[in-house]
């Protein structure tokens, strides 16, 4: 197998100078690449900051998290910045989208900072824009775009740099069913077709359906892991 993440001993505890709160409690988890994780639990259990902890946008207390061979506990706060460029995308709830970029210029933000050719660039993003269905709203501020529309040019920015690890937190929360639906269609296809590894953090049914492996937190610590029959293939566009 091909272990792409690799988490140890992970523990972060928050105000720890006043009522401490231990988010993550001792977390052990091997991720392989390819992988079509959601990470599931009640509120509080741990899931996002778990979440945020592999995507290097917070520290742990304790403990380390390889991704990909690298040590990323370890890494300066330039380094990670580098790292996260070039290794991982994100996925956010709320979009993220920069609103005076039009839909190509948000996915080609991410190109131009890692200093992409400027044809590479601009393949690259048309092959996306096809890939989610919104080649006619390439030049659409994120103002113009429905919800679903918007969470999708999000999935197209965090595929640009074809990164390692794709993290999507509550990617699903503020859409409807047909646009979730269509979402994780597009999601499904392109772990499969690419090989990317995406890891959820949700409370959406239609997500943890789709999942191929599902963990659970409880109190910040793993509760259960289960891997899952693949049916994603039932639902592809």
């Amino acid at each position: 197998m091909d272990t792409i993440i690799d988490a140890h001993q992970v523990t972060k505890t928050y105000n720890p100078k006043a009522i401490p709160v231990m988010a993550v409690n001792d977390v052990h988890m091997h991720i392989e690449r390819g992988e079509f994780t959601a990470l599931v639990g009640p509120s509080g259990s741990g899931k996002t900051t778990l979440l945020n902890l592999i995507g290097g946008l917070d520290k742990p207390d304790t403990g380390s998290i390889v991704i990909h061979g690298t040590d990323i506990t370890r890494l300066s706060a330039n380094q990670l910045i580098d790292f996260r460029l070039r290794n991982i995308g994100f996925v956010f709830q709320a979009f993220n989208l920069i609103p005076v970029l039009s839909a190509r210029e948000n996915v080609e933000l991410i190109m131009q900072l890692q200093r992409a050719p400027k044809a590479e660039i601009r393949k690259r993003a048309a092959i996306l824009f096809d890939q989610i269905g919104l080649t006619d709203k390439m030049d659409t501020r994120p103002a113009q775009l429905s919800g679903g529309q918007q969470q999708r040019v999000a999935v197209a920015r965090a595929l640009a740099s074809r990164p390692q690890v794709v993290l999507a937190d509550e990617p699903t929360a503020n859409l409807d069913s047909k646009s979730a639906s269509n979402l994780l269609d597009i999601m499904s296809k392109l772990n499969r077709e690419e090989n990317m590894t995406f890891i959820f953090s949700t409370h959406d049914q239609r997500v943890i359906e789709r999942a191929r492996r599902v963990i659970t937190l409880v109190d910040g610590k793993i509760a259960s892991d289960t891997a899952r029959v693949d049916t994603s293939h039932r639902h592809d566009v």
